[in-house]
């Protein structure tokens, strides 16, 4: 069972850190160099009235404290500004943006647990042997190569047989919806596994130490004792409790997941979160930076605050 006091600290302590990056967010703008009215219009030599009739439309003729508490009421009603652009609403753009990012995301970060689950486990129970040398070596091998290398070697090795840009094929003919999925998964097959080959080596090596600690306890060498069968040992016993600290792990680790996404999305030009800030930092899209950096950072903290009650709930030792 949740304790209360422990999910009231952690809403709080989300609650807290979602209006610090808010703060932050919003002095973001006004201290940038120049004037924000230049930013806005992007007409280095507006007239003065021009600067004054921004300045009015846009509140920044207000006190300072005045305009945050407008900037609060528009976020509230998800008004996060207008595209410089494509002169969209940032949140209808963000909405498209997160739509494409999370089915590849999602698919990465599955797999590559998967994965990682399975490598650690075989390593750990092969301890010392030449599979756990071989498998540990790779997993080590594959988390010293940064993402964007990794991605780089997709593409100039296998960009001849699947696509290595974009997330369709534009001049598709076909109708129905089987070649329009077909060619959607074509299209992931390579962010994906760049994704996967980023996370799943840590993976690997934390459920390969955590179940050569999990193995080495003394239940589960009464549970030998007694004659329990091998198998049953490492899926019922051993790796249930292994699981606990990858959970924290991934917890700790949704951040360098989120800019992995954006490496990723960058190097096959996907259209997600990660190129759409790209694109707004080529573009000097002053609003979309902002949005996007805004709900980033509002989906991490929840996910983190998830992962910690899902802890919470895991681990006996948390709640005692």
């Amino acid at each position: 069972m949740l304790s209360l006091a422990y999910v009231a600290r952690r809403l709080v302590a989300a609650a807290v850190t979602i209006l610090v990056a808010v703060t932050l967010n919003f002095l973001l703008f006004r201290v940038l160099p120049g004037n924000a009215v230049t930013h806005i219009s992007r007409i280095p030599n507006a007239s003065a009235e021009m600067r004054k009739a921004l300045e009015i439309k846009f509140g920044l003729d207000k006190p300072i404290f005045d305009q945050f508490l407008i900037y609060l009421r528009e976020m509230a009603h998800g008004n996060l500004g207008i595209s410089y652009a494509n002169r969209q609403p940032v949140f209808d753009n963000l909405l498209e943006a997160f739509s494409n990012t999370i089915p590849m995301v999602a698919t990465g970060v599955v797999l590559a647990l998967a994965l990682g689950l399975v490598v650690g486990t075989i390593a750990a129970t092969r301890r010392n042997g030449p599979i756990d040398h071989l498998l540990t070596g790779s997993a080590v091998l594959a988390y010293a190569f940064p993402t964007q290398f990794l991605g780089l070697i997709m593409v100039i090795f296998f960009s001849g047989m699947l696509p290595a840009a974009g997330m369709a094929d534009p001049f598709l003919m076909e109708d129905g919806w089987w070649p329009v999925l077909e060619d959607r998964l074509r299209h992931m097959v390579l962010p994906v596994a760049t994704l996967v080959l980023t996370l799943f080596a840590e993976n690997a090596l934390i459920t390969r130490s955590s179940m050569l600690e999990t193995l080495g306890e003394d239940y589960i060498l009464t549970a030998r004792a007694k004659g329990v069968p091998r198998r049953r040992i490492i899926l019922k016993h051993a790796l249930r409790n292994a699981l606990l600290p990858i959970v924290t792990m991934s917890a700790l680790s949704l951040g360098s997941i989120v800019s992995g996404a954006i490496l990723v999305e960058v190097i096959f030009s996907w259209p997600g979160i990660g190129r759409t800030l790209y694109d707004a930092v080529l573009n000097r899209d002053y609003p979309m930076l902002q949005g996007g950096f805004l709900a980033i950072t509002v989906v991490v903290t929840l996910l983190n605050l998830g992962a910690d009650l899902l802890h919470f709930v895991l681990d006996p030792r948390v709640r005692a």
